[in-house]
């Protein structure tokens, strides 16, 4: 069942070296253009890296060269007002994706398109794993990936054959997650220290990279302080204003 295979995702970050056809990959692909799209305006591009040098520069800017090199696939996705500002200047007009909506809109956009390729190649005994490390240098990889104004890189995707199994992380609790009605601040009181519990338990008891922590401190650690504020100047520079 498509729940079982959901609730099943692992990320993988090890693989078999069996590359991947063309044919394959454009098959998940055309799956994952069949999402859900805001206005149908679909403000999505990937980029699909083979060049062999190219993935290694990708992997050095991403800091991720374990998972892009070893891949059977390796996928870039993008937001992309470009295409939608061609499509406009061929019947005479012109757009204006200067707003935060639009960057809203072609993040969605993205994101959606980008979990229906994982589900599809999941679906097909692959194992994925984003790579939001290609945040880390997004003008390094624009440039390296040729990618013009209107058009900025959000994150990667890994995708092959496993040659290792994860064991799935604890999800939060659903009743953390669902809220009937209005927000209750009050639960997380109960929740969360339970969760802890779960998640410490679980870093514990894995089968590899074991570590004593609880959910609540990495959240902490992790959030402490703004990641990744070169973000805001590179979009703008690609013509997402925030306005």
């Amino acid at each position: 069942m498509v729940i079982d295979l959901l609730s099943a995702h692992a990320s993988v970050r090890k693989y078999k070296d069996i590359t991947l056809s063309k044919e394959e990959v454009l098959e998940l692909i055309r799956a994952g253009q069949h999402a859900a799209s805001s206005h149908f305006v679909q403000a999505y591009s990937v980029i699909y890296v083979t060049d062999v040098e190219k993935r290694k520069k990708l992997a050095e800017f991403a800091k991720n060269p374990q998972q892009i090199l070893s891949a059977g696939a390796v996928l870039v996705f993008c937001a992309d007002y470009c295409r939608l500002k061609k499509a406009a200047n061929l019947v005479g007009k012109d757009i204006d994706f200067s707003s935060a909506e639009s960057v809203l809109v072609g993040s969605i956009d993205v994101a959606l398109f980008a979990q229906n390729v994982a589900i599809a190649a999941e679906s097909k005994g692959y194992g994925i794993c984003y790579i939001g490390g290609v945040r880390n240098a997004p003008e390094e990889i624009s440039e390296l990936l040729s990618l013009p104004n209107g058009v900025a890189p959000l994150f990667a995707m890994t995708i092959g054959v496993p040659d290792e199994a994860n064991e799935v992380k604890p999800r939060l609790p659903v009743e953390a997650i669902i809220h009937e009605n209005s927000y209750n601040t009050d639960k997380y009181d109960e929740l969360i220290p339970k969760y802890d519990e779960t998640m410490n338990d679980y870093y514990l008891s894995r089968g590899s990279n074991r570590k004593d922590a609880a959910w609540s401190d990495s959240m902490a650690d992790f959030l402490e302080v703004p990641r990744r504020t070169h973000m805001k100047d590179f979009l703008k520079k690609q013509g997402f204003e925030f306005n």
